[in-house]
């Protein structure tokens, strides 16, 4: 997934002759804490609200201020990772978007790449999570891989967890099955350490639908 394809043009940008008060509305408007500032097509910088604050006349153009302007943004060719780690380094709201001629193309939220990362990830897909205890040096993807489809199954997503003071890793599977037996017994026969299985509740469906009733009956 590219950045490309998660950008939106739903966040006006700021002009350097919008003044900080605007800015501070427009953040307030579409909660967020940051904006890029736009000249015509050329991405000029990021603005911040803690930033803006600080400024002794709201009513001065931002053009006009000594405002530190941060030149964080991705090109729309990144893959999705580059934002989510551009966003976790830098605790931003919003991402600026650009071309390869530094044009601007829009944004991606926070709550955008939430909401796409889930589809990433296959939250949306039926199926049961194995949580897999190994070290670096014996973990094998494809041997993991080659276990699941030899129970008819497949991975439809995986991450791998890491720890800043051990060799151990922590490796997430989404399976395709709610039925993990099979699985789980052939991870065992080949002495891998299983930490953690989620399986689908098959009553789940009943209960969301018992659920969205009540909060109807309360609506009433």
């Amino acid at each position: 997934m590219l950045a490309s394809e998660l950008v939106s043009d739903f966040l006006p940008p700021l002009k350097t002759s919008d003044t900080a008060q605007k800015a501070l509305e427009r953040m307030s408007e579409f909660h967020v804490s940051h904006l890029p500032v736009v000249n015509e097509t050329e991405f000029l910088g990021l603005v911040c609200d803690n930033d803006i604050v600080e400024l002794v006349d709201l009513e001065e153009p931002i053009g006009n201020t000594e405002l530190s302007l941060s030149f964080q943004s991705i090109n729309e060719n990144q893959h999705v990772y580059d934002v989510i780690r551009l966003i976790n380094e830098q605790s931003l709201t919003i991402v600026p978007v650009v071309d390869n001629r530094n044009r601007y193309t829009g944004v991606i939220t926070a709550t955008t790449l939430i909401e796409n990362f889930a589809k990433l990830i296959a939250v949306d897909n039926p199926g049961g999570i194995i949580v897999l205890e190994s070290t670096m040096r014996d973990f094998s993807l494809a041997e993991i891989a080659r276990i699941v489809e030899s129970n008819d199954a497949s991975i439809l997503s995986s991450y791998i967890s890491t720890f800043s003071d051990s060799t151990r890793i922590e490796v997430t599977l989404k399976i395709n099955k709610t039925d993990l037996t099979p699985i789980l017994a052939s991870f065992q026969r080949f002495n891998y350490s299983i930490k953690a299985t989620f399986f689908q509740n098959p009553r789940a469906d009943d209960t969301m639908d018992r659920f969205d009733s009540f909060m109807h009956y309360l609506n009433i």
